[in-house]
Formats: structure tokens, sequence, C-alpha cells
């Protein structure tokens, strides 16, 4: 059982930058792809990045590569996500999710992963 947690969300101006965390409980967190998706009012959650458990596997989206950077600390069992150069259509639920290792990668649909967090709230104002 993994229980995973967000933190950083909030309101900033188109242009601006944000840094969400996600704190993962249990100790076998290096084994697991993190993600993450948002979900926006009447719209169906979407990916946005995810790094693999093993080595520099990293993927995102289009509509934020270049813009948003996810990494994580397997030492402190915590992935993050920092997002530059906000624009409002931005403007989501962020949420982290877990999924133990599997055959491929990326994983980038929301019913291949296992866990979730509650979610953040960001809000990018024009």
């Amino acid at each position: 059982q993994v229980q995973l947690v967000e933190s950083g969300g909030g309101l900033v101006q188109a242009g601006g930058s944000l840094r969400l965390s996600c704190a993962a409980s249990g100790r076998t967190f290096s084994s697991y792809d993190m993600a993450w998706f948002r979900q926006a009012p009447g719209k169906e959650r979407e990916f946005v990045a995810v790094t693999g458990w093993s080595g520099p596997n990293i993927y995102y989206a289009d509509s934020v590569k270049g813009r948003f950077t996810i990494s994580r600390d397997n030492a402190k069992n915590t992935v993050y996500l920092q997002m530059n150069s906000l624009k409002p259509e931005d403007t989501a639920v962020y949420y982290c999710a877990a999924r133990s290792r599997g055959d491929y990668f990326p994983y980038i649909r929301a019913d291949e992963y296992d866990y979730w967090g509650q979610g953040t709230q960001v809000t990018v104002s024009s």
C-alpha cells in the first residue's frame, strides 16, 4: 500500500512558476513509476508527466514539454513537478499517482495507476 500526499498548489499569474511536491509512504518508493496528472473542471483527467522507477526515464505530455520538469528524490520518497511559464490553461487539480514497475515505459493512462493522492489546486490567472 502506498499513500500519496501532494502539496505546493496555489494561485499564480500567467508566466509564473510553482513547484508541486508529492510525498509517498512505504519503503518501496524506488520501485514505482511516479506520475502527475491534472483535471480541469468538466474535463477528463489527463496525463502530465512521469518518471520511471529505473534510470533516467522521463516522459512529458506535449502540452507541458519545455515548461514543466518532473524529478524524484528516492531518499526522501518524494516526486516533484516544477512548473514554469504557467498559462491559464494549466489551471486544474493536479494529482500524483504511482504504479509498480511494469514491462514498458511510459504508462500514461490514468487507469494504469494504482495509487492516487488527494490532489492540489493550481490556478493560473491571466
